[in-house]
């Protein structure tokens, strides 16, 4: 295999080239993919048409999978497959960061497209450490301090126009188990070096400060994420797959298709427990350590 990059945003992805990931992946590519994701945050591959099995093959290449969701069963016969396929009401057309309510967060997600709307549908990815880099001095030193809680506690469909019981009973299944956990606001990637600022909509307050007050700084840090500069828009065709580094992006999948049917399938990676940039680990609020989700990276 003759591995291409060719970076498609100024600050955020790359588009790979000349790798047939229906094949079985050398050594020697799957550390220059694996050092690829690391650089450019999100990684297109085109017209691959993969199945569940050479999906779940290709992720691996980035470490042990986990299971599908902690809450939300997975495709059947499936275990670590997860259907991105949510009607009016369910979509996640809002910033997040995957599953980081729990205390070891995915390392990496990988999304397979299956069936894409004439228009719209597309998602939108945003560079967490050019976010921090792009922080004044004071702010970073404020951001660098302070703690969020994140929770599952959060519903898709906040809007009372999309309230149906379809909806109301796709919400108790994701919140059937409770979890809360404290991540550092600014957390440092492994891999990197890099810190990011760890945030997103599954965050419910910065600890120690009230619902107006946390409110506001994160509206403020959130403004540098998703500055046009640090975001990429990828137009999905049947046939892509792409992985993104969940431990230094957020992303945003754009609800403009209408009743239009859109389906993919997700495959997560396993991570490890989130680093301040003092050192300090994220710890459990509620709830436990999802091990029956994801196996703790060391």
């Amino acid at each position: 295999m003759s591995l291409t990059v060719n970076r498609i945003g100024g600050r955020i992805g790359a588009e790979i080239s000349g790798v047939d990931l229906k094949r079985e992946i050398d050594d020697v590519t799957a550390k220059e993919i694996h050092d690829a994701l690391v650089e450019h945050k999100v990684l297109v591959f085109r017209g691959q048409h993969l199945d569940d099995e050479q999906h779940q093959r290709f992720a691996s290449v980035f470490g042990t999978l986990t299971l599908a969701h902690p809450t939300v069963p997975s495709v059947d016969g499936q275990a670590n497959v997860l259907e991105v396929a949510g009607g009016e009401g369910a979509r996640a057309n809002a910033w997040h960061t995957d599953v980081t309510f729990v205390v070891a967060p995915p390392k990496a997600t990988t999304l397979r497209s299956l069936v894409i709307p004439e228009y719209g549908g597309d998602t939108l990815f945003a560079n967490t450490a050019a976010a921090y880099t792009d922080l004044p001095e004071h702010l970073r030193l404020l951001a660098d301090r302070l703690w969020a809680e994140h929770s599952n506690a959060y519903d898709y469909a906040e809007h009372p126009q999309f309230r149906s019981a379809e909806v109301d009973e796709r919400h108790q299944v994701f919140v059937s188990t409770r979890y809360r956990t404290a991540h550092p606001v600014v957390r440092v990637n492994p891999d990197s070096g890099l810190p990011n600022l760890f945030i997103g909509n599954f965050v419910t307050g910065i600890i120690g400060l009230s619902r107006t007050e946390s409110r506001d700084i994160l509206r403020l840090l959130q403004h540098y994420v998703t500055r046009p500069e640090n975001t990429l828009r990828h137009r999905w065709q049947v046939g892509d797959i792409v992985v993104w580094d969940n431990r230094t992006t957020q992303h945003y999948a754009a609800d403009d298709y209408g009743d239009l049917a859109r389906k993919l399938h997700r495959v997560t990676v396993a991570g490890d427990v989130p680093v301040s940039v003092d050192g300090t680990r994220s710890h459990i609020l509620e709830g436990d350590e999802a091990t029956h989700y994801t196996p703790q990276v060391q």
